[in-house]
């Protein structure tokens, strides 16, 4: 089977050395296994997304030397891909839907026993969970996972971690309980039409990626992932959680650092060989 795997940046502000790191790992890992590397462009959020940040995110990525499959995909065009997901999962009665805003949601959370954090940021308590599953025809709400039923219906479930070097002996991760590490995560939302979890499993699935290689602070949601690609039928890929890059501070970047963006250190004369020893 080729070696596949994927970039997917967001297009809502400038690549940084973080973006870097992960993108030229990536990219040497599947040209070391003679494999295929794609970009993808998440741009689900149409409000914060820009076409001249995805042009400067081509052209970052190039001047670093990365070279990529020329079909790129960009998730704003595949929303009747992720429709057709939604209805599998809600005829499937696993859905159900939640108008709560993210400050209703803090909200609740800062009562008692509440306010832990999951992979979509506070667990959602559960407040529009019905009984029973919800029958008729699916609504274009934002809707959330019935994870506990969800996990009951898939049953055992687990993944390969691999580190970058070929001859370590990748780990088998055991998922479980995710209903108490996860809450009812949200697979569609009424802004983008899709989540990040949803959009992510299916294009993953259809570009055929086999290793999907992001930070460790995705780690979290993988077993969202992995229970998704296992309740939708699709191939559970090998995952590597790389290490983040971090300020002198110990905090991990993020596109508001435009201090370390590629762009800035371009701008001063630094060489792709310069960023790569950086990091």
């Amino acid at each position: 089977m080729t070696f596949r795997t994927r970039f997917a940046p967001s297009p809502t502000g400038p690549l940084h050395l973080g973006h870097a790191y992960s993108a030229c790992l990536a990219h040497d890992m599947a040209r070391e296994a003679g494999g295929r590397f794609h970009l993808r462009i998440d741009d689900l959020d149409r409000a914060r997304s820009r076409p001249e940040w995805e042009a400067r995110i081509k052209d970052d990525l190039a001047w670093l030397g990365l070279s990529w499959e020329r079909d790129v995909w960009r998730q704003s065009d595949r929303l009747t891909r992720y429709r057709q997901a939604l209805r599998q999962l809600w005829d499937a009665g696993l859905l159900y839907p939640c108008t709560l805003t993210r400050a209703e949601i803090r909200a609740v959370a800062n009562a008692p026993q509440e306010g832990a954090e999951g992979p979509d940021g506070l667990i959602y308590p559960g407040t529009h969970r019905p009984e029973m599953p919800p029958k008729g025809e699916m609504p274009t709400t934002a809707l959330r996972l019935d994870t506990a039923r969800a996990e009951a219906a898939a049953g055992p479930l687990s993944y390969v971690e691999t580190g970058t070097n070929p001859g370590t002996n990748p780990d088998i991760i055991q998922i479980q309980n995710l209903f108490q590490s996860a809450g009812d995560v949200a697979l569609a939302r009424k802004d983008m039409g899709a989540s990040y979890h949803l959009s992510v499993v299916c294009d993953d699935a259809d570009q055929q990626i086999t290793h999907v290689i992001r930070g460790e602070d995705l780690a979290p949601a993988t077993g969202i992932h992995v229970l998704l690609q296992n309740l939708l039928g699709l191939p559970t890929p090998t995952y590597h959680h790389h290490r983040l890059i971090r300020d002198d501070t110990g905090k991990r970047l993020a596109k508001r650092d435009d201090a370390r963006a590629i762009a800035t250190y371009r701008a001063e004369g630094l060489t792709p060989r310069d960023i790569k020893t950086m990091l």
